[in-house]
């Protein structure tokens, strides 16, 4: 046994085999105000082999006490890093141990937040995937499941939530300070556990529905009050509720549903059961488009499909973690476009989560959907877009060849066979085959078990005798996606849409859509024979399987000139995706799809798909462009937005959405100009509303440009000395053109005490990558590389990961930069630094090629 807080799959299933968890009592002092706090817990357990020895896992400045079964332990001879030594058990057994825990600033464990507004303290736990061990002594594995009964002693004007509804009593003996008791929890895994601290402000509602009443809360902190639209998340909470007791067929499994906004948090939102946290930013403190709202409510839906799948039935170990992931991510986007406004959700899934799962998928870390995690340091690695997206978009064809229905009279045989249980993959597949009637295996083996996305092509030959157009040969061409040596190519079935689009009266309008199965390298089309030759031909029309896809020539050409005029947003999102995809796979060139973007955004209505199409579009110059064309796109971009901004219907999303595209391509005199006038005032635009955070999107351009210095920025922070104000403020200060500037960021971030937050880390880290001060940061490559040995070595594990992919040499596209990977690649080190190091190269490599064909014209 070692002190080691990595904990492998076999360790975890070798404590399984011999424990069986029953019970914690877990009490915690958080009156005072130094960096610990007393932790004692007391955990019964059984041991199925009496005589044999385990650990407990806690990770604390300092264990003061461990008794097992009345016998005091030596806490020195016992405690061994982040693992406690429990030897000789007997076949019932009790662990009792005191500590003192360690607030945390980083986001894992008891994180504590002080606002700069009222200095208030807020606390909040994040324990996903092993960090409830920073806060109480555990057996910190999925499969340990067990009853949670805590206890907290804090201010009295605070609010303490947990995962149960607590009580509260007046502390007597120590004034201004209450204790709170919470009754035990139904079984349990240790990392879905919340303990929630501090003068919160709440709005409190209730849930009536088939299945009975539940207390519903949304909080947030006192001074984020104003912002807060509890009626609008209530809303959805509300919808969402309904819509899954009656799909699921199985009451709501806890007995109240709070929701908490926190500050600096790391995730979008964790699915604690009954005390679900969320990034504070999702309360808006200034004007968002309905792109954000949307993709609030789908992140409360995604959290609320955890506490069935996730919560209720849980992975055994964290190789199904997908199981509780990609479960989510498609349950939240069908309750989205089933029960909400938001009916073209899975318009947004396919712009946003599956660009996000196809970039992923091609990295040189791919993994399969059901990933292979040997330990806890491959877990933290892979919340990515495999996890989810991929995972979805495979679950998302799943329903669509078994049935809806078969699918979901599945889920609710497995729910009900394994409430309180832990599970594995077989265990759905099990149930899913016998409602459906289906044999699963195949389909588990193309989809959950090998990684890559495959490419769709058409192949269509056509008589043009006369202008007739009539097609006389056409099929499809699968391609695999690129395997590492070793490793057999993948040709995956595909159950598909192709969708027939002609011109009339100068609009793309559907003539038919077929539906076909995709199978093996090439796939005949007998059913298009015959046909009249399409002005534009879709491949995977209703976006029902994972695949890139291609134009044919003549549908590519249709697309440059009618793609707006697609009524179908879907249909236009799949277009958008397969041009920024030829993009990033150097098949066409930035410049073509920039002028892509010129000809077709005008007519885009959905203001999410303009949000994402800008912002790729604005990577692309940065990533993809030849240094010759750089500053000409650059310009072209800020004009378009400029113009797009100002033609907009005032007080509009699109107006924002466009504007805030200008700011940040801003570069030339004119245009920063521009920016500095409406910030001051002397320029208005109809409907803008220059509020708080476009005020700092401005001044963090201008800094960038060289127009503001540290006097104008602290100007700023003087008008909003808030949380928020603050990491505006260090991402504007960060971004400053200037050696003084970048030098500070490294100091306080790379070579800083511990005692910088996470979310101020994050900014520094977005100021201090600027895309256009290259060579400003050419002098930090090799010391980038020759720090992060020791930033793995002193850091947490999410801080780490924040400065390995934050300050990567991305902009720094030449050899150079992955002749100095490589190097550091072939030392030893963290198998998670590694992965994180190498899939930065494989960027720069995918830059190399995209540079060099933007440079062919």
């Amino acid at each position: 046994m070692t002190g080691s807080e990595n904990i492998t799959r076999d360790e975890a299933k070798q404590r399984a085999e011999i424990l069986r968890t029953h019970a914690y009592q877990v009490d915690l002092d958080l009156t005072g105000s130094g960096p610990t706090f007393r932790s004692t817990t007391t955990a019964e357990f059984a041991c199925r082999t009496p005589g044999a020895s385990t650990w407990i896992d806690c990770i604390a400045e300092r264990v003061h006490e461990v008794e097992l079964n009345g016998q005091r332990l030596d806490p020195s001879a016992v405690v061994q890093g982040s693992r406690i030594a429990l030897p000789n058990l007997q076949a019932e057994n009790v662990v009792r141990v005191v500590a003192d825990a360690i607030y945390m600033n980083t986001g894992e464990g008891m994180h504590r937040f002080i606002d700069p507004v009222d200095g208030e303290t807020y606390l909040y736990t994040q324990f996903e995937s092993a960090d409830a061990r920073r806060v109480f002594a555990c057996f910190e594995q999925p499969d340990l499941k067990a009853c949670f009964a805590l206890s907290v002693q804090a201010p009295e004007h605070w609010v303490v939530l947990s995962n149960n509804a607590g009580t509260k009593q007046t502390d007597t003996s120590a004034s201004g300070t209450a204790r709170w008791t919470f009754p035990p929890t139904p079984r349990l895994s240790t990392y879905i556990t919340a303990v929630i601290a501090g003068p919160y402000h709440g709005v409190q509602d209730t849930y009536s529905g088939r299945f009975g009443t539940y207390p519903l809360g949304v909080y947030c902190r006192k001074s984020m009050a104003e912002y807060l639209d509890a009626d609008d998340i209530l809303l959805i909470t509300k919808e969402g509720f309904a819509f899954f007791e009656d799909a699921f067929d199985l009451h709501y499994p806890f007995d109240k549903y709070d929701q908490i906004f926190v500050p600096e948090f790391n995730a979008g939102a964790m699915e604690n059961a009954g005390c679900i946290t969320f990034r504070e930013d999702y309360v808006f403190r200034s004007r968002v488009t309905d792109a954000a709202y949307e993709q609030r409510a789908n992140t409360i839906l995604h959290e609320m499909a955890h506490m069935w799948f996730g919560d209720l039935v849980t992975m055994t170990w964290w190789d199904d973690l997908w199981l509780n992931e990609s479960f989510a991510e498609w349950a939240s986007h069908h309750a989205n476009a089933q029960a909400t406004r938001y009916k073209d959700a899975w318009t947004t899934f396919s712009n946003l989560r599956k660009a996000w799962a196809y970039r992923q998928d091609q990295l040189p870390s791919t993994h399969p959907i059901a990933a292979d995690m040997v330990d806890l340091d491959s877990v933290q690695v892979n919340f990515d877009g495999i996890t989810y997206a991929k995972g979805a978009s495979a679950l998302r064809q799943l329903v669509a060849w078994v049935g809806e229905e078969p699918f979901m009279a599945g889920v609710r045989n497995y729910f009900r066979k394994h409430a309180w249980g832990n599970t594995q993959l077989d265990d759905l597949l099990t149930e899913l085959s016998a409602t459906s009637g289906r044999d699963l295996s195949d389909w588990t083996q193309q989809w959950l078990q090998t990684s890559g996305v495959n490419l769709l092509r058409p192949q269509i030959s056509i008589d043009d005798v006369n202008g007739a157009g009539t097609i006389t040969e056409a099929a499809i061409l699968q391609e695999p996606p690129s395997t590492p040596p070793g490793l057999e190519p993948v040709l995956r079935s595909h159950r598909i849409g192709i969708g027939l689009y002609d011109l009339r009266d100068g609009r793309l309008v559907r003539r038919e859509r077929l539906e076909t199965d995709v199978i093996g390298a090439r796939t005949d089309l007998p059913a298009l024979v015959g046909q009249r030759m399409p002005d534009l031909l879709l491949l995977n029309d209703g976006d029902f399987t994972y695949a890139k896809v291609r134009l044919d020539v003549r549908s590519w050409r249709t697309a440059l000139q009618y793609l707006g005029t697609l009524e179908d947003s879907l249909a236009r999102a799949l277009i958008w995706g397969a041009a920024w995809d030829m993009t990033r796979d150097a098949e066409t060139s930035t410049g073509d799809y920039l002028a892509l973007v010129e000809q077709a955004i005008e007519q885009e209505r959905d203001v999410a798909a303009v949000q994402v199409i800008l912002r790729q579009l604005a990577s692309a110059i940065a990533l993809f462009s030849a240094d010759a064309n750089r500053a000409g796109y650059q310009h072209r971009l800020a004009n378009l937005s400029l113009t797009r901004a100002t033609a907009a219907e005032p007080a509009s999303d699109l107006q924002l959405a466009f504007t805030r595209a200008f700011i940040a391509a801003a570069t030339s005199a004119e245009h920063l100009d521009t920016v500095a006038a409406l910030l001051d005032g002397s320029r208005t635009w109809p409907g803008l509303a220059v509020d708080t955070d476009l005020r700092w999107q401005m001044v963090q351009r201008l800094a960038a440009t060289g127009r503001f210095h540290a006097e104008q920025i602290e100007a700023e922070l003087a008008r909003d000395d808030t949380a928020a104000g603050r990491r505006q403020a260090a991402m504007a200060l960060a971004g400053r053109p200037t050696a003084d500037a970048k030098e500070r960021v490294w100091r306080d971030v790379v070579e800083a005490p511990t005692d910088i937050p996470n979310a101020m880390v994050e900014a520094n880290i977005a100021g201090f990558m600027q895309s256009d001060q290259r060579e400003l940061l050419g002098g930090f490559r090799d010391r980038y590389f020759a720090a992060l040995p020791s930033v793995w070595a002193d850091r947490t594990h999410e801080i780490a990961s924040d400065i390995t992919v934050g300050m990567f040499p991305v902009f720094l596209v030449e050899q150079a930069t992955v002749d100095a990977a490589d190097a550091f690649l072939a030392t030893e080190g963290s198998p998670s630094m590694h992965r994180l190091v190498n899939e930065g190269r494989d960027g720069v490599l995918r830059a190399m090629r995209a540079m060099a064909r933007d440079a062919q014209g």
